[in-house]
């Protein structure tokens, strides 16, 4: 189902960010606008492509979008202004970023954002709506890269593998090697609070 034929609208941006659970490095965000007659079977939630997969996606997008935009936030923002606030920033700066005009903004969850153009949240978006799958797609190939890229300067931690999530190796590599500066240290200190009180 394609929830964006809802609107009576022709120009839709979708928005949709990566990088909120985990341990380390930033999120991410995309807006993207894609044509109404766009048709390819790998437009669809990022989760459900594998790795392989998304890279053709993320690469047929970057051809085929009308116009796309991308926002990062780092860890250390993430820090000072917390998770949500930073998805927000992430998100708006993609927005901000696009070169095609738009008329409504659909977004993935329920999260609404600082913009005066209209906009929609819809739940599962990236499942429900094309621009909003693309948008994750793009969002997710695009961190990946990221983390991969810092893998090579902080091999110990594994980060070409989890990408930064809080998987037992990655979490081994932190008690052994101590945080290093991608990490968030925000996350961290919930988290070890936790495993302290459940000993």
């Amino acid at each position: 189902m394609d929830v964006s034929k809802n609107f009576l609208y022709s120009r839709i941006a979708g928005i949709d960010e990566v990088g909120r659970g985990p341990l380390a490095g930033p999120v991410v965000a995309c807006a993207i606008v894609i044509p109404d007659n766009l048709t390819c079977e790998l437009i669809k939630d990022s989760k459900l492509l594998t790795p392989h997969a998304r890279v053709r996606a993320y690469e047929y997008l970057k051809e085929h979008a009308l116009s796309y935009g991308i926002g990062i936030v780092d860890e250390q923002t993430i820090d000072r202004i917390n998770i949500r606030n930073a998805t927000m920033r992430a998100m708006e700066q993609a927005l901000s970023m696009l070169e095609h005009e738009v008329e409504v903004v659909l977004i993935d969850g329920n999260m609404r954002i600082k913009t005066e153009l209209r906009q929609e949240t819809i739940v599962g978006g990236d499942r429900l709506c094309p621009s909003i799958a693309a948008a994750s797609i793009v969002a997710k190939v695009y961190r990946d890269f990221i983390m991969e890229r810092y893998d090579s300067s902080y091999p110990e931690y594994g980060f070409a593998k989890h990408k930064g999530y809080g998987t037992r190796e990655h979490m081994a590599a932190i008690r052994k090697y101590g945080p290093c500066p991608l990490h968030r240290r925000s996350f961290l200190k919930k988290l070890f609070k936790k495993e302290r009180e459940g000993m």
